[in-house]
This record gives structure tokens, sequence and C-alpha cells, in this order.
């Protein structure tokens, strides 16, 4: 199920973990063990002898190998099924009053500073900003839309911010460097009589680019179109994952975590949880999930990725200076745990006690008459 967590707990047949004062109930948590027991329902007694490990090793049928103790920082780490795609779906309003003579391909994306489309052949350009454009623009005006407006128009290095702020009324001030700065653009943008005046529908402002999806039913170019005439609809192009957790489990992340994001190529890339949504949905088999979303350090690692599986790994807990052994070590006893040690003297059993787990690397933390640099038995791949 997607949003299932495999995550580091404490062995036994029900454990209660807590993070940060966060916690879950695991119920059945040594399953990932339980098949060692086998190897010692095989071998009873067989640890007896000396020689070393390889194809039956202890007298046994099974091939096996060793690996080493060591002692080192373990964390644990829980694994979530995800899917990478583009974030955000936006629909593209005109306000401004003609005849659609461009509209951009289905598939481009079209970023800040660049022609959504025309009208009457004027261009309509892209802004980034969250608050939609809803009024005309000019010296002298104030407010959130101004603000964004200056910001746009110094990312696009019309002006300065030293400019904008000279006339001592702020970013959200509609300036005379404003004023320039838009006239400048205009002229960029082909425009022969550039007007001082941003006039209402001009401009589109968008919190990021617009990857064109489709054009909306009944619009091309030649179309009338008319203030509040929506034209297209678009996606973000800046990668997200989105990532549909069993509610039981949802306690258990945060916005803010750090997570490792396993691409479906072989990359690994990092990335941050943005958002834990606070209402759960049921899909069209009746599953209840809660959507958390996840936005990348590096979204060109997931480029030309679309609707793509990953594995979301998000770290839940760590132990420093743990003595580790892997997961496959361990074989079930009567009353807990125990690992084969293999050294010259030959083969023997040593109870431990199970700490931390990191199901993602299959690693277990343990303590026990144990030392770094010995050897333990673990199935042969």
């Amino acid at each position: 199920m997607s949003g299932t967590i495999s995550s580091g707990r404490k062995a036994g047949p029900e454990v209660t973990r807590r993070r940060g004062g966060r916690g879950w109930l695991i119920t059945g948590a040594v399953a990932v063990v339980v098949a060692a027991a086998v190897i010692v329902a095989a071998a009873d007694g067989a640890f007896k002898g000396s020689g070393s490990p390889g194809p039956g090793a202890a007298g046994t049928a099974y091939r096996t190998a060793v690996a080493t103790v060591k002692r080192e920082t373990l964390t644990s780490q829980s694994s979530l099924s995800g899917t990478l795609a583009d974030s955000g779906s936006y629909t593209i309003v005109n306000q401004a009053t003609g005849t659609v003579t461009t509209l951009p391909e289905v598939g481009k994306t079209v970023r800040q500073g660049g022609v959504l489309y025309r009208v009457s052949g004027n261009p309509v350009v892209l802004l980034y900003g969250n608050v939609p454009d809803y009024r005309d623009m000019s010296e002298g005006l104030t407010g959130a839309d101004v603000r964004e407006f200056n910001r746009a128009l110094i990312a696009l290095g019309y002006t300065t911010r030293a400019d904008v702020l000279a006339a001592g009324l702020g970013m959200g001030y509609f300036s005379a460097a404003t004023t320039t700065a838009w006239e400048e653009y205009q002229t960029a943008l082909g425009v022969t009589v550039p007007s001082a005046t941003v006039t209402l529908g001009q401009v589109v402002f968008l919190p990021t680019g617009a990857k064109i999806s489709t054009w909306e039913t009944g619009i091309t170019p030649g179309t009338s179109a008319a203030p509040g005439t929506a034209l297209m609809t678009a996606t973000s192009p800046v990668p997200q994952v989105t990532i549909n957790l069993d509610p039981s489990l949802e306690t258990e992340i945060k916005a803010g975590d750090k997570v490792e994001i396993d691409l479906p190529e072989g990359g690994v890339t990092t990335g941050v949880v943005t958002q834990v949504s606070k209402v759960a949905t049921t899909n069209a088999s009746g599953v209840t999930s809660v959507p958390v979303y996840v936005s990348l350090d590096h979204p060109r690692a997931a480029r030309n990725l679309s609707s793509a599986p990953v594995t979301v790994k998000v770290a839940t807990g760590s132990v420093a200076n743990a003595l580790v052994v892997p997961v496959a070590a361990l074989m079930a006893r009567p009353g807990g745990y125990a690992v084969e040690v293999a050294g010259p003297g030959g083969h023997h059993l040593v109870k431990v006690q199970v700490g931390l787990f990191d199901d993602a690397d299959g690693m277990v933390q343990v303590t026990g008459n144990l030392t770094p640099g010995q050897h333990v038995v673990v199935p042969a791949l």
C-alpha cells in the first residue's frame, strides 16, 4: 500500500516507539527477523564444531557468509512509497478584451518574463507572484500586487531594489522607477508604444512557471476573449513527491522533515516535507490516506520524470556509538535473539538484546558479549 512505513523500532511482539513526543504502536514488529529462526531450527546444536563459514556452515545445508560487527551511529529510517510529478495546477484566466491571436503549444513551459499568449497581437506575460492580477497599476499605487510586480521587474533586470526603494515608500509602492522599468520591459517585448500603466490583462501572476497542459474547450487562436475567460490549464514545472500516507502513521511525519529520495533510474536526491494535509482523502477503491508533499532540494535531479514511483526515506531516530550488525544475522532463540559468531576457534552463539532498527539499510543495534571487528554469520546472497 502506498504510504506504508517500514520503520526503526524496538524488537518484541508489540512495541511502542516514540520520536519527539510522537509515537506509534507496531504489532508483530519482529517479523523481519523470524525467518532467521529457520536456520536455528535446522541446526539446533550444530554450533559445537569448528571451521570457516561457507556452504553448509556449522553443519547446515544453507549457504552462509560473514559480516563484521561495527560500532557506529545508527539512524532509523522509514521507507514510504510516493509519486514524483509536477507540482501545482493552474487555470489561466484572461483579463484582457479582444481576440486571442497566439496561444502556447501544449507541453511548452513558460517562465517568468515569457509571453503566455497574445490578445489582439499584444503580449500577455507571466510574472511570479501569489496575488492575482485584478486591477490597473500605475505610479502612486500601493499594494501586495505592486510589491510582487516590483520584485518581478528586479528579477528580470529592468530595475534594482535600490531604485524601487529610493522613493522611501517600500517595495509595495509603484514609483517612477517602476514606471521606467515597465516601459523598458514593454519595449523589449516588441511593444511599439509602451504604456506607463499596467493595464488589467497585460500580466498574469502565478507562483511558478507554467507547463501548458491543455487549451480549454473551444479556445483556439481567433477566439474572442472577454475578461474572465479561462484559456488553458497548466502545471508547475517544479517536481514534487506526493505520498498517500496511512492515517494511522500521520503523526510520524511533519513539515520540515529532511528526506532522502530514491529515484526510479537509480539516482538519489534529497528533499524536505513541505506539507502534511489535515484532510484525509478516499480513492475510488475506498482506501483512505493523508496526502504528504515533499519538495526536492535539487529539482534538476528529477528532470524528464513524470508520474514516476519513488521511495522516500525519513529519518525517525538515531543512536550514537551503537554496536551494529545486519538484521539478517539475528536468530530467534527462546527468550530473545542470538547471533552466530565465527572465528579461528570455531562457531558459537552469543545472546544479544536488540535496540534500534534501520530497516532501510538492514542494520540493527545490539548489546551483548560482542566486540567490533568480530564476524557474525549471515545468509549468503
